[in-house]
């Protein structure tokens, strides 16, 4: 952290940044994703400054462009206007050249002297990733000469696919602001833009061969308020990109080396398409453009020749526009209902011999057809498909690469069956979840809590995997899903600074990644998202807490933390701290009700509040254990989890929230002592949508040794309606005070949710909350 220091003195925390005064500052090579392998040389260092020539070689259209983008980044940083010029050698220059050695075609060396620097790569893409390293080693000092020490730099990247999706298909963004997120991706050395350009909510690509994909499928009447509140907002939205605006975003990528990857949804999220083309659905509709969220039933009838046409036209289209090697055909979240009652659906399945069996249903073998038939196509035309992980389901189209977004199971399938796979498991890279559990504060997302700590904990390659088996992770991207994003500064505050977590999972071996020295780069690279005027998150800034459940002391242990160590000040009352306020000095241990609050206060800006209410019960900070497995993919802290006096709210993926299914949440907690009690409270979240639903029954059982227990109350609860409320329950069971040293409570989920649902007959998932017992 002293280099953070040292590195950053213009540094103003707080997402304000100073200017320096000094004449000279001095660059640092520590930048994000870290390179491979830097080595600081012996002598003088090179002074950037006016007069500086930029050369590339003659002749070369794609380095005489790279040459101008470093005179464009080198302006931002230092105020001056450089010379780009064709040569080959020379002092006091900054030489672009080709011929690394090395068989990566995106490797690079940067080598600084104190005559110049050189930046070689083994193909252009390679010298456009050195002068981003060479960039964001500058500081941002209009005016003032900049040095560079002596270095030489050898990187290359591990995984030749990184990609960034961007849906804006929920809502449109404009081509302008689609080429900027290009260059936040470029900032980022980053290769690949997912584009979902199609959706229920609409179709937002001209297709010339159908009109009214454009004409009625990109608009839609309204727009639902919230999460399904079933309120609207009564405006009319809309929009499209014509083919030669979308043509216009693919060169402008191509120029910074970033592939555009387009995303044309099928068999499902199609009801932006049903609407103009009622004709392909099995109900033939009629069908609006869809006002809500979620997943739309309806979707293109399997059964209708007229659909395959329709298919190969609209491909075939889309790849006159995109020259990507992958072409992505979505596949996910495709209900079966209407193919199970379609009679062309059915005649479809049995003319092909389409059976269930244990492993898939005849109707997903049926969606299996039709992704078979699309991948054909496009196999036909030099093109490869990539699907998301539903395209598994009734058996994987023989070329396919598969996109894992449900953790990383479909992944870890997809590469023994030897097919290749990009991993984006949801539970690491959905960056329209939260960056904070302060939801109230934040701007409105999905839901979920993805901090940029567990980002940077992905480790792509599964341990399950062979190494023969891990060659198939060709990649990792980041997802960005709209729904709840309306606006351009929110996209980016979603995805910033996200994205530089995820870039160094991207690009840098994982031996050399550290999160405590990846945070001391951070400021460094924000100061480019300032320069460049970008909107991103400050949560880095802001002070970090850490609770920790203590039996042994009845106390909860408090841990706060800041990114530059600034002096943290705490009030346990609840009330706004002040530079008055009590010093935080070490581990915080807290015994009985309190509302913590504590702020960084710094000289150039102080932090946002944080605050934490604090209730304890009797069984606060006792021991706890499960009797039934928690869920493995909502565990967050486990058991204790529920004894930490922390209350969750209403997102119930914050990590305040342990989840069950398929049995039942069955905790034992030690009171370590004969105490009279009288009444048990639990709290569950509910989102129906997502399959999580509230209890069925609570149980609460009383023992003197732990082993045999006596009920002493119980309650059962309704089925939970269509219309009931999502969000937080509380449920509380009182019943007569009697002495006891051991409490066990048992919830069951619902086992088989409601024939109203969408995943009826299947479990449910129960999330449950502190158990306060009085």
């Amino acid at each position: 952290m002293k280099q953070l220091l040292n590195l950053t003195r213009c540094l103003a925390v707080a997402g304000l940044f100073a200017s320096c005064q000094s004449v000279q500052q001095e660059a640092n090579y520590q930048v994000i994703p870290l390179p491979q392998e830097i080595v600081v040389e012996q002598g003088a260092p090179f002074i950037l400054k006016s007069g500086v020539k930029i050369l590339y070689p003659e002749g070369n259209e794609k380095m005489q462009r790279n040459a101008k983008f470093l005179a464009d980044y080198l302006k931002t940083a230092t105020g001056e206007d450089f010379t780009i010029e064709a040569g080959t050698e020379g002092k006091n220059v900054i030489i672009l050249a080709l011929g690394t050695e090395n068989e990566n075609p995106e490797a690079y060396q940067l080598k600084v002297a104190g005559d110049g620097v050189t930046i070689t790569g083994s193909t252009e893409a390679g010298v456009f990733y050195g002068i981003q390293s060479l960039r964001k080693s500058l500081p941002i000092a209009v005016g003032a000469n900049i040095a560079l020490p002596a270095v030489e730099i050898k990187d290359a990247p591990r995984f030749g696919y990184r990609g960034a999706h961007f849906d804006t298909s929920r809502h449109f963004f404009t081509v302008d602001e689609i080429k900027t997120y290009i260059d936040m991706q470029a900032l980022h050395n980053m290769n690949r833009l997912h584009w979902h350009i199609t959706d229920d909510q609409g179709w937002r690509l001209e297709i010339k061969k159908y009109p009214k994909l454009t004409e009625i499928g990109s608009n839609r009447t309204e727009t639902v308020i919230g999460r399904n509140s079933g309120e609207y907002d009564g405006k009319p939205y809309g929009g499209f990109y014509t083919q030669k605006q979308a043509k216009e975003i693919v060169e402008y990528a191509a120029e910074r080396y970033i592939t555009v990857v387009p995303e044309i949804d099928l068999p499902g999220h199609m009801q932006a398409a049903l609407a103009a083309y009622p004709e392909l659905g099995c109900t033939g509709g009629p069908y609006e453009v869809w006002r809500q969220w979620g997943v739309s039933e309806d979707v293109l009838c399997a059964g209708n020749d007229q659909v395959l046409k329709f298919l190969e036209d609209v491909y075939g289209e889309l790849i006159e526009i995109f020259p990507s090697e992958y072409i992505h055909v979505g596949g996910d979240e495709c209900p079966k209902v209407r193919w199970e009652q379609c009679l062309k659906c059915q005649a479809r399945a049995k003319a092909l011999g389409l059976k269930s069996d244990k492993e898939h249903s005849k109707e997903e073998r049926l969606q299996s057809f039709i992704i078979n038939h699309i991948e054909k196509f496009l196999n036909a035309h030099g093109r490869q498909i990539i699907g998301w992980d539903e395209i598994l389901e009734g058996g994987l189209a023989p070329n396919a690469t598969v996109m894992s977004w449900r953790g990383e199971k479909g992944g870890i399938e997809a590469a023994k069956q030897k097919h290749d796979v990009i991993m984006t498991p949801n539970t690491y890279l959905y960056f329209d979840y939260y960056q904070s559990k302060d939801i109230e504060n934040e701007p409105f997302g999905i839901g979920g809590y993805l901090p940029m700590e567990r980002v940077y904990s992905y480790e792509p390659m599964p341990a399950s995997l062979t190494p023969e088996e891990q060659q198939c992770i060709k990649g990792v991207q980041a997802n960005l899903w709209t729904e709840y994003i309306a606006t351009f500064p929110h996209a980016q505050y979603m995805v910033l600074p996200r994205w530089a977590a995820l870039c160094e999972v991207q690009w840098t071996n994982p031996d050399k990644k550290n999160y405590a020295d990846f945070l001391s780069r951070l400021p460094q690279l924000i100061k480019w998202y300032e320069a460049e005027g970008y909107n991103y998150a400050k949560h880095v800034f802001e002070v970090q807490v850490q609770f920790e459940p203590n039996p042994t002391e009845g106390a909860l242990d408090i841990m706060l933390s800041t990114i530059d160590k600034s002096p943290i000040h705490y009030t346990l009352d609840g009330t706004e701290p002040t530079v008055a306020s009590p010093l935080y000095e070490g581990v915080l241990k807290v015994k009985e009700n309190a509302t913590l609050s504590a702020k960084a206060i710094r000289p150039l800006g102080d932090s946002k509040v944080l605050t934490e209410k604090i209730d304890f019960s009797k069984s606060s900070m006792k021991p706890i254990v499960a009797n039934q497995k928690i869920n493995e993919q909502y565990m967050f802290k486990g058991a204790a989890t529920l004894i930490d006096g922390l209350k969750g709210n209403s997102s119930y993926k914050s990590g305040r929230w342990i989840a069950f299914n398929g049995n039942d949440m069955d905790m034992t907690i030690d009171l370590q002592q004969p105490v009279e009690i009288s009444s048990v409270s639990i709290s569950t979240c509910v989102a129906k949508g997502d399959w999580v639903f509230d209890a069925r029954t609570v149980t609460v059982e009383v023992s003197d040794d732990g082993k045999n227990f006596t009920k002493v109350a119980s309650e059962e609860y309704p089925e939970m309606k269509e219309d009931d409320k999502d969000g937080v329950y509380d449920h509380k069971l009182t019943f007569t005070p009697v002495k006891t040293q051991y409490v066990r409570v048992i919830a069951s989920p619902e086992k088989s949710m409601p024939a109203w649902h969408g995943g009826k007959g299947k479990n449910s998932f129960l999330f449950v909350d502190e158990i306060s017992i009085d």
